[in-house]
């Protein structure tokens, strides 16, 4: 049977670091019976910080912290764990250190550790940024991602990072000519699919025989852009959106003052004047595609294409039925609040 402190510490989801700006920065804590305790920083060192760093995949060691700046405050019935990590720098996990009894800490002397953020990520050998393979930056080199640690929660969070438009592919395997070349990343990441970057989803070290046969390809969405066009200024006119890198209109089937409002507020606008249809139709109507229909937004959506609606480029429609929007004026809106 392994050590009771290697079955603490022996995956990377049972150490972690809390209250930091980031998940590589915070107050050292180790998961123990099922409760997360804090770690005494007696013999607390740039060794022990540089181990738990790589255990975390993280990049380079920065420095020691006492716990104590990180927020939230340590509930007082939070337990102290009872051992200290004696680390040479070299091992792969805390659960490798030497450990000795801890006594008589409390939680005046939590330790804490700051690492650098480690990867970047980018999708290469692709017609465009957003389609690709994809690799991760990680401690000064390009690596590519296997599919079998690999998901497409994880192609959701990439396609956000890179700031393109949503996820529509993730397979595996490339043809010759996009093939990685160099490393192949050591991690296993666990995406919800709502993390901002890659670096915010959980991840852990994990062997694996993979070959780059198997790299990973993702493709996105373009960049979505929107804009109002036949108004007096940016804050009024007929909607057209980006798509595949061509502008068109939106259906105004379903289209209600929630979707208004999201198109105002994504443009910097004040609130939507939902004004007659007649000042509606001055600005005309549009030419060439038509993007988008049945666009049902619920008013709080920090994007409209994040509002539902069917597929891109399906509709019923005409020109005569293109949506037009007018907004306040950013500046008349903030007078008014």
């Amino acid at each position: 049977m392994a050590p009771l402190f290697s079955l603490i510490l022996g995956s990377l989801s049972r150490v972690r670091l809390v209250g930091g700006d980031h998940r590589c920065e915070g107050r050292v804590e180790v998961q123990q019976d099922d409760e997360w305790v804090t770690v005494c920083d007696d013999y607390w060192n740039m060794d022990s910080v540089a181990v738990l760093c790589r255990e975390l995949g993280c990049g380079a060691a920065r420095k020691t912290m006492s716990g104590t700046v990180y927020g939230p405050v340590t509930p007082k019935d939070q337990k102290v764990f009872i051992h200290l990590f004696r680390c040479n720098g070299i091992e792969e996990s805390l659960s490798q250190c030497e450990k000795e009894d801890a006594i008589g800490c409390s939680h005046v002397e939590d330790a804490g550790a700051v690492c650098e953020r480690p990867e970047s990520v980018r999708l290469a050998d692709g017609p465009g940024r957003c389609q690709g393979r994809v690799e991760v930056k990680f401690r000064g080199e390009w690596s590519s991602v296997c599919q079998a640690g690999w998901s497409f929660a994880a192609a959701k969070v990439v396609c956000r990072q890179l700031g393109c438009g949503r996820a529509t592919l993730t397979r595996r395997g490339c043809n010759k000519e996009t093939q990685g070349q160099g490393a192949i990343w050591q991690r296993k990441a666990s995406c919800s699919g709502q993390e901002v970057s890659l670096q915010d989803c959980l991840s852990e070290v994990w062997e694996h025989n993979c070959t780059h046969n198997e790299d990973v390809w993702v493709e996105c969405e373009d960049p979505f852009g929107l804009k109002l066009v036949g108004g007096r200024s940016h804050c009024e006119g007929r909607l057209e959106v980006l798509h595949k890198g061509e502008w068109g209109s939106v259906c105004d089937d379903g289209w209600g003052q929630e979707a208004d409002r999201v198109v105002c507020r994504q443009l910097g606008c004040g609130q939507p004047l939902s004004p007659p249809v007649k000042v509606r139709r001055r600005f005309g109507p549009g030419v060439g595609r038509i993007w988008l229909d049945d666009v049902n937004c619920s008013g709080k959506e920090p994007s409209l294409e994040q509002c539902p609606h069917r597929s891109w480029g399906y509709h019923n429609c005409n020109h005569r039925e293109d949506v037009a929007v007018v907004c306040e004026e950013q500046q008349s809106g903030l007078l008014d609040a």
